[in-house]
């Protein structure tokens, strides 16, 4: 068995676990913004550009496989997870200024669903009995989690939509961006990610006729956490991770994020956080830790298989 190859996937767990946590400040952020949603989506993606442009000059190491894609499927492969990002951030901060934190983060992060299901259908994954049941774990302890802070009320409808459709977007890109790390490195990715989403966002902000000039202090200061901490550090850490662990168990490791997100409501907007929640928090927990336990297994058991011949 190869150790080099065994650590390398839980240094890839373990930057999806940061990277969530990560993350799991965006919707607070976003929340404390005067902002319109869109025009907050831009500033995240353009404040980004020259961090992520400095990481990928100095990220020299993308993968080596026969199979890179060449010309415009390389072009591609690359500029498609930005555009699904612009899609996602669009849906998800329109979403956030109507509902509540618990509501955007969970639908949002519905994704695990749609993941799961285009791995298995699409990519052809091999997804276990009790993969599935690690899912289904954390699935239901998400949705304990905000249920004190869910709500039905008609005027919250739009934006419950508008959140439930970040999770199609979010899915698409956590698949897009572990088809781009087949052959680019962690940098190249989210350079290329932010810099396709930035002028997509800007756009949609001119078309609702948001004011594009930040006016105050605060905001400047949320939209720098949101471009270095969330964007860099958190989108950063899981397009990392989506390099060395399949796109299904990324998708249940970014669950970590509304544990962070509704401890950060209850924190900063008094949102409830109830002794059901955290047992919800407790259930999400549970469900990464089967998760990424049983990926490290099956990487170690597959690095110990002898090598076919022939």
């Amino acid at each position: 068995m190869s150790q080099t190859s065994d650590k390398s996937v839980l240094i890839g767990l373990i930057m999806l676990i940061a990277g969530a946590v990560a993350i799991g400040m965006a919707a607070p952020l976003v929340k404390l913004s005067e902002l319109g949603p869109q025009t907050v989506g831009f500033w995240r993606m353009a404040l980004a550009i020259p961090l992520a442009f400095l990481w990928m000059l100095f990220d020299k190491n993308p993968p080596v496989r026969e199979d890179t894609p060449s010309g415009v499927r390389k072009w591609i492969y690359l500029a498609l997870p930005g555009m699904l990002f612009a899609g996602d951030l669009a849906f998800w901060h329109a979403g956030i200024k109507i509902t509540t934190v618990a509501n955007a983060t969970f639908l949002a992060n519905l994704q695990p669903v749609f993941v799961v299901l285009a791995a298995w259908l699409i990519f052809k994954e091999n997804i276990t009995r009790q993969f599935l049941m690690a899912a289904a774990l954390a699935v239901f302890g998400a949705a304990l989690l905000s249920v004190s802070n869910l709500t039905v009320a008609p005027e919250r409808w739009p934006g419950d939509l508008l959140s439930m459709g970040t999770a199609v977007w979010y899915a698409a890109y956590i698949l897009a961006v572990r088809q781009a790390r087949r052959f680019a490195s962690t940098g190249t990715v989210i350079f290329w990610t932010v810099l396709v989403s930035s002028p997509i966002l800007c756009l949609a902000a001119l078309g609702f006729g948001e004011e594009i000039w930040p006016n105050t202090q605060t905001d400047w200061l949320v939209l720098i956490g949101l471009a270095v901490g969330v964007q860099i550090i958190g989108q950063g850490g899981v397009a990392f991770g989506l390099g060395r662990v399949p796109a299904p168990v990324a998708s249940i490791i970014i669950l970590i994020q509304p544990v962070v997100a509704s401890m950060a409501g209850w924190l900063m907007f008094n949102e409830a956080f109830t002794t059901l929640q955290f047992g919800g928090a407790a259930l999400v927990l549970a469900g990464v830790y089967w998760v990424q336990r049983k990926s490290r297994t099956s990487a170690s058991r597959d690095l110990a298989k002898p090598p076919a011949k022939g």
